[in-house]
């Protein structure tokens, strides 16, 4: 079974390997458990449904809750050779009638429709009539009020599902959910008994950092005048500021469009497809835009104000890097962002319950916005993750070389302010009593007779509250879950007030970008635009942006080397390879990237150039300190390829270091295997290991042990 799914994400898919828990939760599926799983955006969530989905006799129906998920999803599927189709409201009544018919004739494999579609009994009629072997449902979080997107629709699900008789195996997958969240999703979705699988919410591959005291225009334009050609989403929390950033943009020359709720449909289908073809760089938006957008080359998104809590920063940020490429993560901040959420609470929000709960979220999101500590480890540990390393090198906390400065002083200054003041106020007043305000309030309540009253003059009232806001951060103080939330202390702040611990800061210093030679990765994007221009989709339908860098440093020259490029399928290479090729081996022709002969060189085992064996080549770049990659990269082989050079060495009596090959804690369990089954295949081998272990462990195990004896 495995097999055959690892056969179907090769062919179609164009990878050899699964990322982290798409094989157990392709498992599940495929052995009928119903299966809950959260995968960060970007972490290969569609695949682990549209596997099964080939695989299964019949037909899977997905539910997705936006026509702009659904066109893509159909869209990229049909170019791999699966087919899919979809139904929603912006269809004719005949191209309806005609997906349905090619459903009831088994020529879909995968139906997407949208949760509304549920309720008409008709439709409900229809899929009787069809071989559903499984429902799969996207963006299962919008299905909990206590989630960031919910939705009424999503109610419907349960009371669908529980009309089929025999039920289909049921499938629901989101990027981001609390733990309270989760079990309301189980719940209302009406899930039976579910596998629930956790990959991990972490996103390596993207960068964060939050953005203080700075012009927030400013930063923009510095900051797209040092990224030009790059793709991005400057996210504002009015429809208001985002005319204005667009429109400030425009004037500058940038290729931007817009998106909100205040144009129309057809303007916002337009400036949504531009972005998605390319034909614009850079979409500002409110929050209105972006879910399900799968357009994979977005490198960075900026936050042009502070969103109203983690789950949505999360998903939003989200959509940078989503072909595992670097992406930026930008939040600039403002002391207004927090006062316009709380403004958009109240307007919104009208059960008492659910207004604490905001609240309590949009704390955590200011919280975020104040900390010290790592970025990534504050995210993930909202999200329940736990033994998180304090440093990933990858966020503005981690790569910001700064000076640790003791604040220890103004932070017990701080504390003894809002005891005094009872701790029954808000961080601004705490501001004014310290900055010495004249505030006719603050002498009212007579404030100014407070020991602490103006004892922090040299800071101006932003930079007390800034520095409030990250004692609160940090858990020093903490703020009550209301809209006029006041300000307390903590058991940590008592301690320091006792003198029995020390309050430590980090200052910031900022670094410069380094430019990089992206020549041959900007000729295949013009090729690809070409390609998507002519077929009618996306330029990442064609090939995601992985694909091309990969493509730009491997420079494959023939189909067997394109066809090991990850996201290189052999639908994909029928279909667009050939005019890739051409690009590439152009380019080598000039720049003399690759020797062509290499591939002959390495059939004979020979390079000329060194007069030495060629795998004798390698393992001197290996003893010479360089890394695996670095030897694939230098010498354009595979991978595999590299790794047989090394243990041929070992073979000839040379020095290898093995754990470089074999997995420490295997490495008895393989050599067991080895003698239980004899050494003369490998695959009878594999079948007796753990996934993890790989064929060149089974080999490295059998050369060490060979050259040992």
């Amino acid at each position: 079974m495995q097999e055959n799914a690892r056969e179907i994400l090769k062919k179609y898919y164009g990878y050899t390997e699964f990322r982290k828990g798409q094989k157990e939760i392709i498992d599940s599926i495929l052995e009928g458990k119903d299966t809950f799983a959260i995968m960060p955006t970007g972490g290969g969530k569609s695949l682990c449904y549209q596997i099964p989905a080939v695989m299964l006799e019949g037909l899977t129906l997905v539910i997705s809750p936006l026509i702009s998920l659904m066109k893509d999803q159909v869209d990229s599927l049909n170019s791999l050779g699966i087919s899919a189709g979809v139904i929603n409201s912006t269809q004719s009544i005949n191209e309806v009638k005609d997906t349905i018919y090619r459903a009831a004739q088994g020529e879909l494999k995968l139906l997407y429709v949208a949760p509304e579609r549920l309720d008409v009994e008709s439709f409900y009629r229809l899929l009787q009539t069809l071989n559903v072997s499984q429902i799969a449902i996207d963006e299962a979080h919008c299905a909990s009020q206590w989630g960031h997107d919910f939705r009424l629709s999503y109610r419907a699900i349960a009371p669908f599902l529980e009309r089929f008789h025999p039920r289909p195996v049921v499938s629901a997958f989101t990027a981001t959910a609390t733990v309270e969240v989760k079990e309301d999703v189980v719940k209302i979705l009406g899930l039976k008994e579910p596998n629930t699988f956790i990959t991990g919410f972490d996103r390596q591959n993207l960068s964060f950092s939050v953005i203080k005291n700075e012009n927030k225009n400013d930063f923009i334009l510095k900051y797209l005048e040092d990224n030009k050609d790059k793709s991005g989403i400057i996210y504002a929390a009015t429809r208001k500021e985002v005319d204005n950033v667009y429109i400030r943009l425009q004037k500058k020359g940038y290729s931007v469009g817009r998106y909100h709720a205040g144009m129309s449909d057809n303007e916002r289908q337009e400036s949504q497809e531009q972005f998605l073809y390319d034909d614009i760089k850079i979409m500002v938006a409110t929050n209105a835009f972006g879910m399900g957008i799968d357009k994979s080359n977005v490198r960075f998104v900026i936050h042009y104000n502070m969103p109203k809590n983690i789950e949505a920063y999360y998903q939003e940020a989200g959509r940078a890097g989503r072909d595992g490429e670097s992406g930026e993560c930008i939040l600039l901040f403002g002391p207004r962002d927090t006062m316009l959420q709380k403004f958009f609470i109240e307007q919104t929000v009208f059960t008492e319950e659910r207004k604490i709960n905001e609240y309590r979220k949009l704390q955590a999101m200011v919280d975020y916005c104040h900390t010290t500590r790592c970025l990534r480890k504050y995210i993930l540990e909202y999200f329940g993750e736990r033994n998180v390393q304090d440093k990933c090198d990858n966020c503005g906390s981690c790569k910001n070389d700064g000076e640790i400065v003791d604040i220890t002083i103004d932070a017990q200054k701080i504390f003894s302010c809002i005891y005094r003041m009872k701790e029954k106020y808000g961080v601004t007043m705490a501001a004014e009593v310290l900055r010495g305000s004249k505030n006719q309030k603050v002498l009212n309540l007579e404030f100014d007779k407070l020991s602490t009253y103006g004892i922090m003059k040299n800071y101006t009232i932003k930079g007390i509250k800034d520095l409030i806001n990250t004692l609160i951060a940090e858990e020093y103080l903490t703020l009550t879950e209301e809209e006029f939330a006041v300000v307390k202390l903590r058991n940590k702040a008592v301690e320091v007030l006792k003198n029995k611990q020390k309050v430590m800061q980090k200052v910031y210093k900022r670094k410069e970008k380094v430019k990089v030679d992206n020549s041959l990765f900007d000729k295949l994007r013009e090729v690809r635009k070409i390609i998507a221009q002519r077929e009618a989709v996306p330029p990442y339908i064609v090939f995601a942006d992985s694909s091309l860098k990969e493509m730009s440093e491997i420079v494959p020259l023939n189909r067997e080397e394109m066809l090991n490029i990850k996201g290189v399928g052999e639908k994909k290479f029928e279909k667009y390879g050939e005019e890739f090729l051409q690009v590439l081996i152009h380019y080598n022709n000039e720049h003399k990237v690759r020797n062509i002969e290499d591939k002959v060189v390495e059939e004979a085992a020979v390079d000329k150039e060194k007069k030495i064996p060629s795998h004798v080549s390698t393992y001197n770049m290996l003893k010479e300190g360089k890394s695996l990659e670095e030897i694939v990269q230098h010498r354009g082989i595979k991978r595999d390829t590299v790794k047989e050079h090394i243990m041929r060495c070992g073979l000839e009596g040379l020095e290898i270091d093995w754990n470089i090959f074999i997995p420490k804690k295997y490495e008895e369990l393989i050599l067991e295997k080895i003698k239980e089954v004899g050494c003369e295949r490998l695959k009878p081998i594999k079948e007796l290991l753990p996934d993890d272990v790989d064929y060149n462990a089974i080999k490295a195990v059998l050369c060490k042990y060979k050259n040992a004896n």
